[in-house]
């Protein structure tokens, strides 16, 4: 039996093709039906992406990369993936798991932030499934990585070229955005908003940036009862102040999905032009090297001492 502690990184999940966004929409829902026009407006976002995201692609990539990463150190853990609302869904690869002898389960979200609603969302789903199975297998999560170095480092260097494309850097603002939640579910000492706001400290620190601001996408409806300020808020204010070259940095996301490739190079992309001011985004993390090494940093500690290899 292998006494191997089993990494399992976790994302959002998304539909292969335009036919599952029905039954995709449902998964995010918790099992409540949607109308034919919201699942029609979803559909016709991810018609315009070319029918379906690289996500699952991104994610397999990167536990290949982790892997390969952890085995060169001779930390011979596997690296499994699993969606939240989408296949393969985490309760069954942590079936599969259980299934395949690891000695514990060590998860880590691939988002950097955390929240209760977002990153507890998915611990919880690993608890539920060990519960189901009946097996008492240990479990780790990493709850967030924020401040990672090479996080901050890759993110910085993505900055900076991203700068280096506009005609005036120096007059250019970057604007920081991660996935808004629905205020009623995030406490008040939730550490979301904070640790948001460090990272893009952080990153503007060490990219040597003069102006930058923050703003929340990707929100639902109404509006008003997620967390703001909205990025469209955010366009407005800064062209209304002059500023006609915006970079995004989405600190909060590590790979491209819907809300890279539709709420920012289609959506925000074009409510920034409509305004007079050019928009560009820095590009994903998906599976730099730098990247891989700020999961792999939080995760070392974390890894049973039977994955060391003799």
């Amino acid at each position: 039996m292998d006494k191997h502690s089993a990494i399992l990184l976790m994302a959002y999940g998304s539909p292969n093709s335009l036919d599952e966004v029905g039954e995709y929409l449902r998964q995010v829902r918790g099992g409540r039906s949607s109308t034919p026009e919201e699942i029609e407006r979803l559909t016709e976002r991810y018609r315009q992406v070319g029918g379906q995201t690289p996500l699952l692609k991104i994610t397999l990539a990167q536990a290949k990369a982790l892997e390969e990463r952890l085995q060169s150190e001779r930390l011979d853990s596997p690296v499994y993936i699993g969606m939240k609302h989408w296949h393969p869904f985490i309760e069954d690869v942590v079936e599969k798991i259980v299934s395949d002898g690891s000695a514990s389960i060590v998860g880590l979200a691939l988002a950097p932030h955390y929240s209760r609603l977002s990153i507890g969302g998915y611990s919880d789903a690993v608890r539920r499934s060990l519960a189901s199975i009946g097996r008492r297998v240990p479990f780790a999560m990493v709850e967030s990585w924020h401040d990672q170095q090479s996080l901050i480092s890759a993110l910085s260097r993505r900055v900076r070229d991203g700068l280096g494309k506009f005609d005036d850097p120096d007059s250019a603002v970057v604007l920081f955005t991660a996935h808004s939640l629905p205020k009623k579910f995030v406490a008040d000492d939730d550490p979301y908003w904070s640790q948001l706001q460090e990272t893009s400290q952080f990153v503007a620190n060490k990219s040597g940036i003069r102006s930058w601001d923050f703003a929340f996408q990707s929100a639902g409806q109404p509006i008003e009862s997620w967390m703001g300020p909205s990025i469209k808020e955010k366009i407005a204010e800064l062209s209304s102040k002059g500023f006609r070259e915006l970079l995004v940095c989405p600190v909060g996301f590590v790979s491209d999905h819907l809300e890279i490739l539709y709420d920012l190079d289609i959506e925000a992309k074009s409510y920034a032009a409509s305004l007079g001011t050019r928009l560009n985004r820095t590009g994903s993390l998906n599976v730099d090297p730098e990247f891989i090494d700020a999961i792999a940093s939080r995760l070392r500690p974390l890894l049973s001492r039977e994955t060391v290899t003799a």
